[in-house]
């Protein structure tokens, strides 16, 4: 793992949440971004290199709703920067740990994600990242 990525923040809507956000750390949102394979719209905020993002819910049955109505507002998620997602993928599930999906999933920001089960993490639900390299033809 070579960084924190972002933090996960699970709000019931962006449109509240942007403008709170935005006072709360004196800076734009510099990116929204709907991101289907989650059923979410994201919104993302950098101060330095940390990175806040905003989860919202497209549906009312989807994990962020469901989470939202649970637990409230607040922390979803830590993401970590990974080199290589899949090699990551291999030695954390030799280790014990439980992943949420077998492949890695096209998340925001140009990322290949994927998760890892609270229930292996001290309830703590992590997300692995790794950039995409951009396509140009």
């Amino acid at each position: 793992m070579l960084k924190i990525e972002h933090i996960g923040i699970a709000v019931k809507e962006l449109a509240t949440s942007i403008p709170l956000f935005e006072k709360l750390l004196n800076s734009h949102c510099y990116k929204t971004e709907l991101v289907e394979s989650e059923q979410v719209n994201t919104a993302f905020f950098k101060q330095g290199d940390t990175k806040i993002e905003l989860l919202e819910s497209l549906t009312t049955d989807g994990v962020i709703s469901k989470y939202v109505d649970k637990k409230g507002e607040g922390l979803h998620h830590i993401a970590f920067e990974v080199a290589d997602i899949y090699t990551e993928m291999d030695r954390l599930k030799n280790e014990g740990f439980i992943l949420l999906n077998d492949t890695p999933k096209k998340g925001a920001d140009n990322k290949l994600v994927c998760f890892l089960h609270p229930k292996s993490t001290n309830g703590v639900l992590i997300e692995l990242c790794q950039e995409q390299p951009n396509l140009l033809s």
